[in-house]
């Protein structure tokens, strides 16, 4: 004889799949703001920021460097091992007075 499948009960488990995943996503972009040191922009300049940067993405020359500058990011953060971003945090936020004031 068959088994009879619980249809019911594989949605409503896929459905909580689908949420932890989603919130595991929206943790780390969080995270991910934060180690930047992106959390000391205000939401409207960060929200613009990220607007140009899906704009500017057709690119795919723009994509490329910045896959190779976040790659560096990363690496340069996992020998840290977890220490503060003193250099990245200062430099980010040089580049973008200096941007701001051209």
């Amino acid at each position: 004889m068959r088994k009879v499948r619980d249809y019911d009960a594989e949605l409503k488990a896929l459905g909580n799949k689908a949420k932890t995943l989603k919130a595991k996503k929206v943790q780390q972009l969080g995270e991910l703001v934060a180690s930047t040191g992106a959390d000391a922009l205000d939401a409207d300049v960060l929200a613009g920021a990220l607007l140009h940067i899906v704009a500017e993405a057709q690119v795919e020359a723009n994509r490329e460097a910045w896959r190779s500058d976040g790659a560096a990011f990363f690496q340069r953060r996992g020998r840290k091992s977890g220490k503060g971003d003193t250099g990245d945090g200062q430099g980010t936020s040089e580049t973008a007075t200096s941007s701001s004031q051209s």
